[in-house]
């Protein structure tokens, strides 16, 4: 009787003990889940940064702080804009990266970014595996220009002139392993054509020399030559996308011109940190949706050089993954070293 009377206690005490250790965790999910239910409704609760691997003042970060105003008054939540350039953008995703992946700290990535992957050796991080997508932003294609006048009228002419001297025709793009230097390197394996690239370190350099009858033909984006083409200064003889531009509907495409399989179109997108929440990011999506089918908005990237568009987080991915490959092929058929 006594042995009972002192046992039965103990004997309590363990399974009680190892009911406890069940419920413990039951009980902190249940009370975790209808938090975190919770955050990703109310979200976004307080303001929200978007880090650029671009300095202020140029094109992408202007575009990007018109559609952060928009976008901020969509969410009621002010849109910051954080300027990371450098280090092939590896400074602005380690600055994406160390923060918390709720929503509150977004990323700018491009076609700069899939070029960064194949063209450094320790770009320090995995813009595929880091990233969650959300939305593309913009996309902008290149054109091919001669100087206003000159003898290259049309791509017609360059490519005869190209084929009658090979290695004779000079064409100038800004630095090594940029988009447009790339693009150039692309037309050249694509239209089995040989021709000069010339690097230079800025759009207006490379304007100085076309005019100067340095250069026979330039390869830089819409918004970089906008005023050249405006100012007649310059003629546009292709664009580099599989359609005519929808800014230079008048502007022949390569391919139209017989270079069958030229296609570069540059972009730019925002996403999320690795780990994001799908709710956070299925509403940035909508909203992003709807700011770039805005006409106002639409306009003021025409303006600019640059369609604004939108897309679904699986298609602004599935681009990234596609030119970190085709442009791993360019630079390597290239013979570009490694950075």
């Amino acid at each position: 009787m006594h042995f009972d009377m002192v046992r039965k206690p103990e004997g309590m005490l363990r399974r009680t003990a190892r009911v406890m250790t069940w419920l413990l965790p039951a009980i902190a999910l249940a009370v975790a889940a209808p938090v975190g239910v919770q955050a990703q409704a109310d979200y976004p609760s307080r303001d929200i940064t978007l880090v650029l691997p671009f300095g202020p003042g140029g094109i992408a970060d202007i575009t990007s702080r018109v559609v952060a105003d928009a976008l901020g008054k969509k969410l009621g939540r002010q849109i910051v804009i954080l300027n990371q350039p450098g280090a092939g953008g590896a400074t602005a995703a380690r600055a994406a990266l160390n923060a918390e992946a709720d929503g509150y700290t977004l990323a700018l990535l491009s076609n700069g970014t899939a070029i960064s992957v194949p063209l450094f050796k320790n770009l320090q991080f995995d813009p595929v595996k880091d990233f969650t997508p959300v939305s593309s932003l913009a996309y902008f294609d290149f054109v091919f220009v001669t100087k206003a006048g000159g003898k290259f009228k049309t791509l017609k002419d360059v490519l005869e002139a190209a084929k009658a001297d090979p290695g004779g025709l000079n064409v100038g793009t800004i630095n090594v392993g940029s988009s447009q230097n790339l693009a150039a390197e692309l037309f050249k394996s694509t239209s089995g054509i040989d021709f000069t690239i010339v690097p230079y370190k800025a759009t207006p350099d490379l304007l100085v020399a076309l005019l100067g009858d340095e250069l026979d033909v330039i390869v830089d984006s819409q918004t970089a030559l906008k005023a050249a083409l405006t100012q007649g200064q310059a003629t546009a003889v292709a664009s580099s996308g599989p359609t005519r531009s929808k800014l230079l509907p008048d502007v022949p495409t390569a391919q139209e011109q017989g270079v069958a399989g030229f296609d570069v179109t540059s972009w730019n997108g925002v996403f999320a940190p690795a780990g994001t929440p799908e709710e956070v990011v299925k509403k940035l999506n909508a909203a992003l949706v709807d700011v770039l089918a805005d006409p106002a908005i639409q306009k003021r990237f025409a303006d600019l050089g640059v369609e604004a568009r939108s897309s679904t987080p699986q298609e602004i991915g599935d681009r990234l993954k596609s030119d970190i490959a085709k442009w791993g092929e360019v630079i390597k058929k290239a013979g570009i070293p490694q950075q």
